[in-house]
């Protein structure tokens, strides 16, 4: 299946149709999901009846929008009025969303086919797509392996080529490290350049919608369709979105980089780190230069960011009590047992684990000890990443200390899963644009990610870099084994 831009030229030139494309599309789905399981659900008749009309819309000369005939995944905590949205739990499993997500609308707006939901942990609370209440999803370079989380479902459909791009969203990691993981490209915009609206919310301060492709150049694009100022997100920032696809072709000659020794320190994989350091080596042959950086709050930011994320998923996930919408259960004797076995039988085991820690970290006694100074560390890291970023033009770093972990591996290790977002979290609490794209394959063939991280509106920078750095190496091109042929 050809990129996102080549698809959409080729739809809007007439040499191939959007019903073509997305059949294709469709019988990928059919042959592979069997066995990734990236889909909770698609709906083909759906998809091919929305490529006709953008066929017919081409015929008659009507404009068709920069995403014409793309076929586009969604991560299931994005709602859809077209079909559920489950958020990958029991509580949701039958609920039909009223209003399409902002970046649904934009999407559609721009002539994308939105071809099914993928897969994700439980209201994206994991690192591994093993949360979901469904099933789990696996790694197209390794069956037996994870594809990362929560956007592991978006993640391993581009990487097994089943579309060209997906949507995910990133609280802590969910879009970076499903990416690095599956050695696709995924970017977390800035806080506030994409309207969180028909997000089912998870940090309420932290999460970002973004796109997931098989390059950077694609990825750009996507941003441009869905980073559109949107009223109805009071947290949506009201600014100029560039030209991303214009902003590429800036040089590597001059670029400033920030590589700060703390992210490369303990617990790192060494075949990570050389491939991380390689990829730092490519860019200064081509006139960037290392920018010595410290970010001296770093080492809190795993304490900080649990507590934050937890405590806003306490709030958050109160609406779902079985007397709105979301499960119920049956025959309860009260109101307060209505609550009680409503949530018990929703919930899974994680997201439990999670409520219950928000709600001590806020809870009377608590709230200063806890979330409080969280809030405190977390106006220092922000101070931290500002004064990087002064110096230098992005920070780079790993996405993951690791590669891919086998399917199991740390389901019975809570704390072990948590520091698998050590390298992106900060990114998060700053607040920042990150970008991770393959840089590497480690001895088992597994791809690693490189993190580039900039401005909270400086997608663009990270974008430019990034595609610099894909013209002058090839790991983007690689596909799974069985997946199909090498990208051109």
């Amino acid at each position: 299946m050809g990129a996102v831009c080549d698809i959409a030229q080729q739809v809007r030139s007439g040499t191939e149709s959007a019903e073509n494309v997305v059949g294709d599309c469709l019988a990928r789905i059919s042959a592979c999901d069997e066995t990734i399981r990236a889909f909770i659900r698609h709906d083909p008749e759906q998809a091919l009846k929305r490529a006709r009309e953008i066929d017919k819309a081409r015929r008659g000369g009507e404009a068709i929008g920069p995403l014409a005939g793309v076929p586009v995944a969604v991560k299931d905590n994005i709602c859809t009025t077209s079909t559920t949205t489950t958020c990958g739990s029991a509580i949701l499993k039958d609920f039909n969303p009223v209003y399409s997500a902002h970046v649904v609308e934009r999407l559609e707006s721009a002539g994308a086919v939105i071809v099914g939901k993928t897969n994700l942990d439980e209201f994206a609370m994991g690192s591994s797509t093993e949360h979901s209440a469904f099933f789990t999803t696996r790694n197209p370079w390794d069956t037996q392996r994870v594809p990362g989380g929560s956007s592991g479902g978006s993640a391993a459909a581009v990487a097994a080529q089943m579309v060209p791009a997906a949507l995910g969203s990133d609280t802590g990691g969910s879009i970076r490290q499903p990416a690095s993981l599956c050695g696709v490209v995924g970017l977390k915009p800035g806080y506030g350049r994409v309207s969180r609206y028909g997000l089912v919310a998870y940090g309420s301060s932290l999460d970002q919608i973004g796109p997931l492709t098989t390059d950077v150049r694609d990825a750009a694009v996507m941003l441009g369709v869905i980073a559109h100022y949107d009223r109805r997100d009071s947290t949506c920032v009201d600014a100029p979105v560039p030209d991303y696809e214009a902003s590429l072709e800036r040089p590597l000659k001059g670029l400033r980089i920030a590589v700060p020794g703390d992210y490369f320190g303990e617990g790192l994989s060494e075949e990570v780190r050389q491939a991380v350091l390689g990829a730092i080596d490519v860019m200064k042959s081509e006139g960037a230069t290392v920018v010595p950086t410290e970010l001296p709050h770093l080492k809190y930011a795993i304490g900080c960011y649990y507590i934050i994320a937890m405590a806003e998923a306490s709030g958050n996930l109160a609406r779902f009590d079985g007397v709105h919408y979301g499960h119920r259960c049956e025959d309860a004797e009260d109101i307060i047992d209505m609550y009680c076995r409503s949530r018990g039988e929703g919930f899974g085991a994680e997201v439990k684990r999670r409520i219950m820690l928000g709600t001590f970290a806020l809870s009377s006694g608590y709230y200063d000890a806890y979330y409080l100074k969280a809030l405190k560390v977390r106006t220092l890291i922000k101070e931290d990443f500002g004064r990087a970023l002064e110096q230098a033009d992005v920070i780079a770093s790993p996405v993951a200390p690791t590669t891919a972990f086998r399917i199991g591996e740390k389901l019975d290790d809570p704390l072990a899963m948590y520091l698998k977002d050590i390298y992106t979290i900060s990114a998060n609490l700053a607040g920042v644009s990150a970008l991770s794209l393959p840089c590497g394959f480690d001895a088992s063939g597994m791809p690693i990610g490189l993190q580039l991280m900039g401005p909270v509106l400086g997608e663009g920078r990270v974008l430019a870099v990034g595609h610099q750095y894909q013209l002058l190496t090839d790991h983007h091109r690689r596909v799974p084994p069985g997946y199909g042929e090498t990208r051109e």
